[in-house]
C-alpha cells in the first residue's frame, strides 16, 4: 500500500483545503494510506517544509507536492510514487 504524508499545521486554512481535494481523489482509499501529520510536533519536517505547507509528501522517494494542488495535480503524483514504490 502506499503511503504519503500530508504535511501541515493545526488551524491552517489552505491544509483543511489541500485535504478536502486529496478526500475527493481517493476513491479507493485501500490502495493509498494518507497520514496527517502536523509539522509543528514533527521537527525533522519544519525547516523543510514550513513555508510550503500544505505538501503532499512521499518520505520513501522525498517526492513532493506542493500546495496550491487540484485533483489532477494528485491523481498524478499519487500514481507517480505508486510506480517508484513497485
Amino acid at each position: 500500500m502506499l503511503t504519503l504524508l500530508l504535511l501541515g499545521t493545526s488551524g491552517c486554512h489552505l491544509c483543511e483545503d489541500a485535504e478536502e481535494v486529496i478526500a475527493t481523489c481517493l476513491l479507493d482509499k485501500n490502495t493509498v494510506n494518507i497520514q496527517m501529520l502536523d509539522i509543528a510536533e514533527a521537527e525533522q519536517y519544519q525547516a523543510d517544509f514550513a513555508l510550503y505547507i500544505p505538501v503532499l509528501y512521499h518520505p520513501e522517494s522525498l517526492s513532493r507536492l506542493n500546495w496550491p494542488f487540484d485533483d489532477n495535480k494528485v491523481q498524478e503524483f499519487i500514481m507517480a510514487c505508486d510506480s517508484l514504490d513497485h
